[in-house]
């Protein structure tokens, strides 16, 4: 079988770690990049001399020597090149946000389903060994259906991105689609198969940035599943580090797991501690985890495309995934705006 032809566009520094994933990925052949700058071009033929380089994404994503299209991008950027790459016949893998709107999302969905197309969304925390081994926990059934889930993430600001985009709100959309977009899906991906799909959010955000109150630094949401179960959001980008936490309880036991890092570079402490118990009684398992890293989950998601492609086998998270993380996102937006829950019933991804 051939492998599948990849065309990168996006070339930053995460875009750079997108090429090595792609270039490790058995079945897979970085064959384009494409970026704007002459000076990330240049590194993009220096470390992959075997990749077409342009730095006009049309003319890569239009070749008939590629088969797919990875995008790597800032938010803002990713429905015009996803859009283009589909109606080319490609199959696409976005970065998360898939776009800054639902409706964007649900575009892109529907051209992906009337061509046949793969459109798969990076969300690499489903991959990530930490988040996966609570995945399976939940479905070995060690605390049987969840009830409640605490995802809680502290961490200093955001980075301001290329040109500054990640602070301005026309560009990056909401800073709910940076880190919250995340715990939204997260709670989806673990509580859903038992709970059902989220019903309503109530969110609440404020800002420590004189002339940005857009800018939500501190945020929370509840969020209510069909069946009464209900997830809580806790963010603050306001400290220091970089850590994420879970408590998450069932009706037979309870878990938590943890990922601090000092800083973007240095490699995490992870662990989780889990109790089978329905009296809570007894002393929790600990499990530790060596740090890989985030090539290592990229290279997880490439793998899954590349199986979605070749064999129909299920991408980590597909465009339905994509679009419901985007709609929870906006709804939250809408609540912190009101000051008052917002229904999804009904919503269809």
């Amino acid at each position: 079988m051939t492998d599948v032809r990849i065309g990168l566009v996006g070339f930053g520094r995460f875009g750079a770690n997108h090429a090595q994933a792609i270039s490790n990925t058995e079945g897979a052949t970085l064959a384009g990049v494409a970026t704007r700058s002459d000076a990330s071009a240049n590194a993009a033929r220096e470390r992959f001399p075997g990749a077409r380089v342009t730095t006009d994404f049309r003319e890569l994503v239009s070749s008939e020597d590629i088969d797919a299209v990875d995008v790597a991008l800032p938010t803002y950027l990713h429905f015009e090149v996803a859009k283009a790459a589909l109606e080319a016949g490609k199959h696409v893998f976005v970065e998360k946000p898939m776009t800054p709107s639902a409706a964007e999302c649900q575009e892109l969905a529907r051209i992906a389903e009337a061509n046949g197309l793969i459109l798969a969304v990076g969300f690499k925390r489903r991959v990530a060994q930490l988040w996966s081994r609570v995945k399976e926990l939940v479905e070995e059934g060690v605390i049987g259906d969840p009830q409640f889930a605490l995802f809680e993430l502290w961490r200093w600001p955001y980075r301001p991105g290329a040109d500054g985009w990640r602070y301005d709100i026309d560009r990056v959309g909401s800073w709910e689609l940076e880190e919250p977009v995340h715990c939204f899906d997260k709670a989806r991906w673990l509580l859903g198969p038992t709970a059902g799909e989220i019903v309503s959010v109530y969110a609440r955000a404020n800002s420590r940035q004189e002339g940005k109150p857009e800018l939500h630094d501190n945020f929370s949401a509840i969020l209510e599943f069909e069946n009464g179960a209900h997830a809580t959001i806790s963010q603050t980008l306001s400290a220091w580090g970089h850590c994420h936490g879970l408590k998450l309880t069932g009706l037979d036991g309870a878990l938590s797991a943890s990922w601090r890092g000092a800083s973007d570079d240095a490699p995490p402490v992870q662990s989780i501690e889990y109790l089978h118990s329905r009296t809570r009684e007894g002393d929790p398992t600990r499990i530790d985890f060596e740090p890989t890293g985030e090539l290592f989950e990229l290279e997880r998601e490439m793998t899954a495309f590349v199986g979605a492609i070749r064999e129909g086998a299920p991408v980590h998270a597909n465009a339905r995934d994509g679009i419901w993380s985007i709609a929870l996102c906006e709804a939250a937006h809408k609540s912190i705006e009101s000051g008052e829950p917002v229904s999804m019933k009904g919503f269809q991804a």
